[in-house]
């Protein structure tokens, strides 16, 4: 699983740049990043309940939207992690980035049972940027 995150990554980069879709640069690299700490997160945590991992990109006038969807029922959240911490500030990440790019996240659940963690964010020229914000508990 460890090679779970740079394989969606490039996988992510790759469809981005065959289907032209306008992602370059700083946003790229949100989007890539974005991708990186959801992935790790669903196969970090939820790999007990999850063989897949479900990973959809699309694209419409004016916005990119990420989503991961895997299996387990634990909603995540973005947690403070502590200054000698060596992990839990994924999704701290996700939000700041989101934020800062003017984009919104949220989690919601599956028929499943299980979850999938998504973000919208705006593309350059698109008709305005969304509001900010996270997940509600």
């Amino acid at each position: 699983m460890d090679s779970a995150a740079p394989r969606a990554r490039s996988a992510v980069r790759d469809l981005l740049v065959r289907r032209a879709v306008p992602v370059r640069g700083e946003l790229m690299d949100t989007v890539l990043l974005v991708v990186t700490e959801l992935v790790a997160n669903a196969a970090r945590h939820a790999a007990l309940l999850t063989p897949e991992i479900g990973i959809e990109v699309s694209a419409g006038a004016g916005w990119i939207r990420v989503a991961v969807e895997d299996d387990h029922p634990y909603r995540p959240a973005a947690l403070d992690a502590g200054r000698l911490d060596t992990g839990g500030r994924g999704l701290l990440l996700v939000t700041a980035l989101t934020r800062e790019a003017g984009g919104v996240w949220a989690v919601d659940r599956t028929a499943s049972g299980g979850k999938t963690v998504w973000v919208r964010l705006p593309l350059p020229g698109g008709p305005g940027r969304e509001g900010h914000g996270a997940p509600g508990g």
